[in-house]
């Protein structure tokens, strides 16, 4: 059996540190692949290059999850192109303050929980059609701190607390139609925004060292351990798997 059906997959976030590794991870499988991008195109375009230049298939589209359809116009044009969509991998992201709750504001709250939860929504919502059509499979990247909560990040966890319950009722709903969906939470990994943050100096050297004295592997992780499970939990080897939160973290939810 093979590990994925005809057809492509679509990577959301696909310029981005976590989204770019996944992409490769499906391309290694030799899974044709499409990626979107909100506003670094340059960076899609490295990635598709890189996908191609080692014999792969890899289309590149600017879409806005806000805008259900441009989710659409995307999603078209990869079955017009590939026949079938058999996986979803959503590993889209911006930079998201850091308050605590006290301090969050209401457009803050509105402005992410729209970005982040209706964002995927419109996804799900344009993807159904034609993973029902393929029985395919939506693996969602997510984060460790739905478990394990680090003060300040509220603006981070609360969409995807919101997204677990999404993707929970898509695999109840939609199974009968044969698709799976799952997530991906993943604790600090050098990839994405965290290199940004230290950057910034955003995240101090305290707090980077207590993370990894939390982390009982006593390291971060890397962008293809987070694409090594993506890609699995999208493939056939997991085909009785659905409904579930795999926390690829090191043991920081422990």
């Amino acid at each position: 059996m093979a590990d994925f059906p005809h057809g492509a997959a679509l990577v959301i976030g696909g310029s981005g540190g976590l989204g770019s590794a996944i992409a490769r991870g499906f391309a290694e499988k030799g899974v044709a692949l499409a990626i979107t991008y909100r506003h670094n195109e340059e960076a899609a375009n490295e990635v598709a290059s890189t996908i191609r230049a080692g014999g792969g298939a890899c289309s590149v589209h600017q879409v806005d999850l806000g805008d259900l359809d441009s989710v659409n116009a995307c999603l078209e044009a990869l079955i017009e192109a590939h026949g079938a969509i058999h996986t979803i991998a959503h590993a889209a992201g911006t930079h998201i303050d850091q308050p605590y709750i006290s301090q969050t504001t209401p457009e803050q709250w509105r402005n992410t929980m729209d970005w982040d939860v209706n964002g995927f929504f419109h996804v799900v919502h344009a993807a159904l059609p034609h993973l029902r059509a393929s029985k395919g499979s939506i693996v969602f990247v997510s984060s460790s701190g739905l478990r394990r909560f680090p003060p300040g990040d509220v603006l981070s966890v609360a969409p995807k607390g919101a997204i677990e319950a999404l993707m929970r009722g898509l695999a109840r709903e939609e199974g009968r139609n044969g698709i799976r969906a799952n997530n991906v939470a993943v604790g600090v990994v050098d990839a994405g925004m965290f290199p940004k943050l230290v950057e910034r100096g955003e995240l101090s050297q305290q707090w980077i060292d207590a993370a990894m004295r939390n982390t009982p592997l006593r390291r971060f992780g890397t962008p293809e351990e987070i694409a090594d499970a993506v890609v699995f939990l999208a493939s056939e080897r997991a085909r009785y798997i659905t409904g579930q939160t795999l926390f690829v973290d090191g043991g920081y939810t422990l």
